[in-house]
């Protein structure tokens, strides 16, 4: 029974990861935002929520006391957020790290010139590579809201194929990701319908 820390937790990708995780597996998660009464516990049971920014470095160490995974699923200051995240894992010897990123942060999308709106996804990115964590970064195609789960995932050195997918895929891959340990690990995984 994994424990999981989401980072973020009231973005789309993170909600619909949690509703995935409670329904498929028997992990506990413990739900990180900036402010909880956004959220409502989808599950007291199995379902922890915490207020905290994760620039704040002490507050994020003890939501990490006690985790076996960390998901992050960040906007906004990610450079800076990677950086409190690395070191709060380090302080408290966590290894395992799910980062989502986005698909065109290595120019690896073919017909698309790399624009700097891309560049907090490509730096913070590139402080959890550089980490000795067992990190997986996600660089997902746009997202749809369809119900299906099929996608196709590239390596930091292949070509990204497709342009979409869908929610309920990126969460698929997060949860297999959280619960199957060495999965993937060190690895820049794009994933998308191709």
């Amino acid at each position: 029974m994994p424990r999981i820390l989401i980072l973020g937790a009231n973005g789309g990708l993170a909600r619909n990861t949690t509703r995935v995780s409670l329904a498929q597996t028997d992990a506990t998660l413990t739900l990180y935002l900036r402010r909880a009464h956004r959220l409502k516990n989808p599950d007291p049971a199995r379902v922890t929520v915490l207020e905290g920014d994760v620039l704040n470095a002490d507050t994020l160490k003890a939501a990490m006391r006690g985790q076996d995974v960390v998901y992050a699923n960040l906007a906004g200051e990610m450079e800076a957020q990677a950086r409190t995240i690395v070191d709060a894992m380090h302080a408290t010897h966590l290894r395992r790290l799910i980062f989502i990123s986005s698909m065109g942060i290595y120019g690896e999308v073919p017909g698309q010139r790399y624009s700097s709106v891309l560049d907090p996804y490509r730096d913070s990115a590139a402080l959890v590579e550089a980490s000795d964590l067992d990190w997986t970064v996600i660089r997902p195609g746009w997202f749809t809201p369809d119900a299906e789960v099929e996608y196709t995932l590239t390596r930091r050195d292949e070509p990204f194929r497709g342009h979409d997918v869908s929610l309920n895929s990126v969460s698929d891959l997060i949860v297999r990701l959280a619960t199957t340990p060495g999965l993937h690990v060190r690895e820049s995984l794009g994933i998308s319908r191709a």
